[in-house]
């Protein structure tokens, strides 16, 4: 974003802030969803003969309340479109800008295409939203469950806005980072989504029981994601550093955070031992607590039925982090859960295999 632009937003923001503050509780929680900007979108080739694209700049809101914006997609089928909403919560892209997938079709990942092509194909809108800081000034709280759920959330706010026709129930679909974020935004909903109807969450590959890998994977080909979980830990908590844990052959690597997305990032690290990762080849057990505290869905009860997809042979996240441990727990809220485990399956073939299991089982909630 050039800076005039900049300059130009953050005015705006502050005149919304004081607005909101000087407004009653209820006129402000209108403002998230708001639609700031919107504009044609390019769709990947597999969408564009079913959809059309608009790309938005909406407002949503911080862990922390503030009014921020996000970025995203409002998608639209062609063909056979009702008013029901599903919002799509990507995998990670990375922490950079140019990691926003409503503006960079390399990162709008082959399996998203695949799902969100059969969510199109039954009339729904889909509401793609970046995630806040992909594509924005501020940085990307990766990981950090709350942000990704209030910008789902607030992503069918803006649908709504620029649709006249869609109605109020919608469905949170995601996999990995967005399947984490889907099943946050349930818990969320009764206390954001004000007349919004929340229907169901399906959640593929989700992450989650973090204290369950974070102590394991220094020195593993996946610890790229560790380094990106530490600097989406020190965007929502201001006196952490991820230079407190990182160990000075990583901290020497840290700039592909900002020049590329999540392979670049992948295969800077890869190589690492665990004690080029991280100081004394372990990550303190104070900072495991804090991550889970912010990356661990399910902490209270999710407010919609819910369907979790997991390959056995997931390569990213541990197949029995949602077999042994997330389903038994919401289970035990009482919540209606759905599990469907994918024998052979990866990380990302999941998303895959399951398009038109998860797709049925939103039919089933939308009737």
């Amino acid at each position: 974003m050039k800076t005039a632009s900049r300059v130009l937003l953050a005015v705006l923001l502050a005149v919304i802030g004081t607005a909101a503050a000087a407004a009653s509780p209820a006129s402000a929680a209108t403002l998230p969803g708001l639609v700031l900007t919107n504009s044609a979108a390019t769709l990947p080739a597999e969408l564009t003969p079913l959809a059309t694209g608009r790309r938005i700049q909406y407002l949503t809101t911080s862990v922390t309340g503030s009014v921020i914006t996000a970025t995203g997609l409002v998608i639209t089928p062609k063909t056979g479109k009702n008013n029901k909403i599903v919002a799509w919560g990507h995998g990670t892209t990375g922490l950079a800008d140019i990691c926003a997938p409503s503006n960079n079709l390399p990162v709008f990942w082959p399996e998203a295409r695949i799902a969100i092509a059969e969510l199109l194909s039954r009339g729904w809108t889909v509401a793609a939203p970046d995630y806040p800081g992909l594509g924005t000034p501020q940085a990307h709280p990766y990981l950090i469950g709350a942000s990704a759920g209030r910008s789902l959330i607030d992503s069918v706010r803006a649908a709504r806005s620029l649709d006249g026709t869609l109605g109020l129930q919608y469905v949170v679909d995601g996999h990995s980072q967005g399947g984490q974020g889907a099943l946050f935004a349930s818990q969320l909903a009764p206390s954001y989504d004000g007349t919004l109807v929340l229907k169901g969450t399906a959640s593929i590959a989700p992450v989650s029981n973090t204290e369950e890998i974070i102590p394991y994977i220094a020195g593993t080909e996946g610890q790229g994601y560790l380094v990106m979980a530490l600097y989406g830990l020190a965007a929502v908590e201001p006196t952490f550093h991820p230079y407190s844990v990182l160990a000075a052959p990583a901290e020497a690597k840290t700039g592909v955070l900002n020049t590329g997305c999540l392979y670049q990032i992948l295969n800077t690290y890869k190589n690492f031992t665990a004690a080029q990762l991280v100081s004394g080849g372990t990550v303190p057990t104070s900072v495991v607590t804090k991550l889970a505290s912010y990356n661990n869905p399910a902490q209270t009860a999710p407010s919609a039925p819910v369907l979790i997809v997991h390959g056995t042979l997931d390569e990213a996240v541990p197949f029995s982090l949602s077999s042994e441990l997330l389903v038994p727990k919401i289970q035990e809220y009482g919540v209606a859960t759905t599990f469907l485990g994918l024998e052979g399956v990866n990380h990302d073939q999941a998303v895959i295999d399951s398009a038109d299991y998860v797709a049925d089982w939103i039919a089933a909630r939308f009737a």
